[in-house]
């Protein structure tokens, strides 16, 4: 079924305010000044004629069915499939970004003249029956603001699930709204430093610390994924700080996935050793009950253990996910202890 249609050239951006020469973006932290037929940082965003273009409405790059777990979200309907949709353009500049080609490019270097409507996407979720919902991901959607928060109303209106992948860099305004109608968010949590976020993503630490308390403080379900760099983001000492800050302000039981890197875009340090996951694994679970290491050929440190009668609860191998100690209601059989939506 081809639900795609000629793409809509002006949808105008929420979340701006004009000056007498410019108009200001006030969706992220960036606070873009936008001139005359410019575009802000994340390339998707232009002042026309004193009017803030969303030049990336219903532009998807991607469109697949994927395991929840792919996101990751491991505490959020295990073993169920969730429709995936991405566009282009981002906020930040990571060196080493896995989805380079669509988040570092402009609408007119995708050269697409095809756009798809919120109500398509819930065609395509009602197609499979098998989803949840729908997951934002794959580039930053924060940026897509306008049409991922038109097409989550309606899916929640449907009764299904919405999930955001996120860098986190966003305003609190939008991200209340967002708030209202998303049910869970995997954010990317890069490192610990302001000296890592100004030199390796061109934004900020504290606006994503912020993001990370408001969703927590929503009550929405949050898991965190820390890539594991090394010698830019791997240090014990920032990395225990990471995590007691976590612990303290989110919660001892914050899902917290470790990520190995792979040199990508244009980074070329070698790939994070199994030594040095393990190693954080082991800091990382001092404070925390539920810490997985994700990107290895291994199902080690995959599974869930139950936090209190410490039970195994999931199996996983890869997307491969053996629920053998839950109730129908995401609680531990042996012992009671609610430890995932579901």
């Amino acid at each position: 079924m081809n639900f795609a249609y000629q793409h809509i050239l002006f949808m105008e951006a929420l979340f701006y305010s004009k000056g007498p020469d410019h108009v200001r973006c006030n969706l992220c932290p960036h606070q873009c000044v936008i001139r005359e037929g410019h575009s802000g940082i994340c390339k998707v965003r232009r002042n026309e004629s004193g009017i803030l273009l969303a030049d990336s409405y219903g532009m998807l790059s991607a469109i697949h069915i994927d395991p929840v777990e792919k996101k990751p979200l491991y505490h959020f309907y295990p073993g169920k499939s969730i429709l995936s949709l991405g566009s282009i353009g981002c906020n930040m500049r990571c060196g080493c970004c896995q989805n380079w080609q669509i988040s570092q490019i402009s609408p007119v270097e995708y050269r697409s003249d095809m756009s798809y409507t919120p109500s398509d996407v819930i065609n395509m979720v009602r197609a499979q029956e098998q989803s949840i919902g729908v997951a934002y991901t794959y580039n930053e959607p924060g940026i897509w603001f306008e049409f991922m928060y038109d097409t989550a109303r309606l899916v929640h209106s449907e009764g299904l699930r919405n999930v955001m992948v996120s860098n986190g860099y966003i305003e609190p305004d939008p991200l209340a709204e967002l708030l209202k109608v998303t049910d869970a968010f995997n954010i990317d949590l890069k490192a610990f430093t302001e000296e890592f976020y100004r030199k390796y993503t061109g934004a900020r630490l504290e606006p994503v610390l912020r993001t990370l308390k408001e969703i927590r403080l929503s009550g929405q379900h949050l898991e965190i994924t820390f890539l594991v760099i090394p010698t830019l983001n791997d240090q014990e000492a920032d990395f225990r700080k990471m995590t007691d800050w976590i612990s303290r302000e989110l919660g001892n039981e914050t899902i917290l996935h470790l990520s190995r890197y792979h040199p990508m875009f244009r980074m070329n340090i070698e790939p994070t050793s199994v030594e040095s996951l393990q190693l954080l694994y082991n800091i990382a679970r001092e404070r925390l009950k539920y810490v997985y290491v994700g990107n290895l050929h291994t199902s080690d440190f995959q599974d869930t253990f139950c936090s209190f009668c410490g039970e195994v609860v999931i199996t996983r191998t890869g997307y491969r996910v053996n629920i053998i100690g839950l109730t129908s209601g995401g609680k531990c059989r042996h012992c009671g202890n609610r430890i995932v939506k579901m």
